[in-house]
This record gives structure tokens, sequence and C-alpha cells, in this order.
């Protein structure tokens, strides 16, 4: 996906050519920190790595995928939805890595990646998870500008649950212990809004991205029905959607629910500032890093949208520094301190209405 500069989204150029690598900075807190990690080469892709992890998640998913073959029409099939789900998390954190140029600095390459990955083996249409994306990394936890924290079936201001009326007001009440719960329908909100968006795209847009969209759900009507019977195949689609939906919405949670959120009447941030104090990083290991794909080092993501998946613990030590050195805070807790942080937030914004 093209990447946050400043205020604004500095795209890939039209000829396919590599794009901008880094915000700009001249002149600005970033730039000392921005000339480091450059120095250090910690924006240069790692083509490799992403080439090895893409070929192993495609074969441990033909794994699974021979498994429920083999399995056949037997309840016993339904355990292989885990797995799967889990792979297709994989998956999207691929088609994610390549929206932000990640992968490679190539126009096309990137967009053959992330159709792939997102269109069809997701059935997610990745032009609409990257109009998104890329308002949310130039302006995160705006309530005016970032759509992750617009109004929606949560909310995230007291002033937006203010406004909030019938079924929605209950919700808006109930929004933290209703949250988790919720991420069980996101695996099929997503292939909805990815269908609904085609609409906004031009024709010929349209027409790739539909087919892609309408070739997976056929792929994936096939692989059920060929091997269980229909109502077998409904309990499996239900439960692989509420299982990748519950993986993929957990990854995303810690990472600015519940962090500043910049007054759109106040002064304007600097890169830094906007991407650092609106973000919260997830400790842990190699394990942490695999489960949240990354998206555990969010402050450095922000910070570097198109820093190699692997680089970005690299590039912890460096920002962690930096900010100590100028007095700017840097958020970072645990995986489980990260969920309560988000769902209190949740719970204040929903306490005036209780």
């Amino acid at each position: 996906m093209p990447q946050a500069v400043a205020a604004t989204v500095a795209p890939h150029p039209r000829d396919g050519s590599e794009g901008p690598a880094v915000p700009q900075a001249a002149g600005s807190d970033f730039a000392p920190l921005l000339k480091t990690v450059k120095g250090q080469g910690l924006l240069e892709r790692r083509t490799g790595w992403y080439a090895r992890g893409i070929a192993a998640n495609l074969a441990a998913l033909g794994v699974v995928t021979t498994g429920m073959v083999f399995l056949g029409d037997t309840w016993w099939s339904m355990f292989l939805a885990l797995p799967l789900a889990v792979l297709w998390t994989r998956t999207a954190f691929f088609g994610h890595d390549a929206g932000h140029a990640q992968i490679s600095g190539d126009r096309k390459a990137a967009r053959i990646i992330g159709l792939v990955h997102a269109n069809l083996l997701l059935g997610m249409n990745e032009a609409w998870w990257n109009d998104k994306h890329v308002r949310h990394h130039a302006n995160p936890n705006h309530v005016d500008k970032d759509p992750d924290v617009g109004v929606g079936a949560l909310v995230w201001t007291q002033k937006q649950a203010a406004q909030r009326e019938g079924l929605a007001r209950w919700l808006t009440r109930n929004q933290a212990r209703l949250f988790f719960p919720m991420l069980l329908l996101e695996g099929i909100a997503l292939k909805i809004y990815g269908f609904q968006f085609l609409r906004r795209r031009p024709v010929r847009e349209r027409v790739l991205s539909g087919l892609l969209l309408t070739g997976h759900l056929a792929l994936y009507a096939t692989l059920l029905l060929s091997t269980m019977s229909p109502g077998k195949a409904v309990v499996f689609a239900l439960v692989h959607h509420a299982l990748f939906g519950l993986h993929l919405g957990m990854a995303f949670a810690p990472n600015h629910k519940g962090m500043e959120m910049p007054d759109p009447d106040g002064d304007r941030w600097g890169h830094l500032q906007r991407q650092v104090l609106t973000s919260r990083n997830v400790r842990g290991a190699v394990l942490t890093d695999w489960f949240l794909g990354g998206l555990n080092y969010q402050i450095e993501h922000h910070l570097f949208p198109s820093m190699p998946r692997p680089h970005l613990r690299l590039a912890q030590p460096l920002v962690k520094a930096h900010c100590a050195s100028i007095g700017m805070p840097y958020a970072e807790t645990g995986l489980v301190e990260s969920y309560r942080q988000a769902l209190r937030h949740m719970h204040e914004v929903g306490e005036p209405l209780r």
C-alpha cells in the first residue's frame, strides 16, 4: 500500500517504477531517526524472506485442503477450520505487506501479489482495503480523517456515542463486552465490503476485482461441496470465517484503540508525533511476531510503512532511543494488557449511555 507522507499520501508512480520509500522528514524530529534507519539498511527489501514465507504458506494451505479431500464427508473435517483460518490470516498479512510495498517496490508486482492473496485466496477486495488503510496511515486515530475510528458498528468517542439511537445506542452501551463476539462476523463482513466497493471502481478495475472475488467464492464453494454434504459445508464455512475474523481482528485490535486521538481543531502534529502517540506496540518474542504478523511493532510500522516485516524488530531499539532522547512517550505493553486497554477505552466511550 502507498505510504503516509505527513498528512498526504505518496502513491507509487503510474509507470510502475519504485515509489517513495519513506515519509519526507526534512527539518523535523523525524529526520535524524530516518537517517539512522536508512544508514543501517533497514528500508531495503527482503524479497527472499517474503518468497520463502509465501511459498511455505501456500504449501501449508495445500496440505490443509488436501486433508479436507482425504477426510471427506465427516464432521472430523471441522477440526481443519482452525488451521485454515490461521493460514488465511497469514495470507492477509502478506496481502497487507504487499500493499505497503514491503515485498516489492514495483507497483505492478505488488498489485499482483495483493490481488492473488486478497481477492483470489481470501475473497477480500484489496482495492477496498488499500483505500481505507492508506487513509488510516496518513492520519491515525483522527476522527475526521481515519476511517478506522469513524462511526460504524462501534464508536470511539463519547461525542460519537451521544448521537446513537435505538439498537445502535444499546450496542454502544455494551460495545466493550460485545467486541470479541462481533469479530466472529468480520470474516464475512470483509467479503461484503469488498463487493460493495466495486461500485466505486472504474469499469476495468471493477471487472478484474469482481472476477477474482467471484472466482474465490466459486473455488471455495467447490472445495466444500465436493468434500462434504451441503449441511456440513455451511457449518464449516461459518466456523472457518468466524475463526478467521476473530484471529484477524485480534491482530489489529491492540494497535491504536485507547491511544491518543488528535484534536481535529487543535495543532497540526508532525509525522513522528502523529504516528508514535497514536500507536501501541505489543511486547513478545517469536510467537507474538508470528501471531500478530509483525503488527506488534505498530509504531515502527507506522513510521516506516514500507519497511519489511523482519526489519521492524531491528528498528525498534532505534525508535525507542530516539523517542527517549526527545522526551516523546513510547507505548509498549503485553498482549493481554493491550486488549484490556482497548476494551477499557470502548467501555469508557459508552459510559454516558449507561
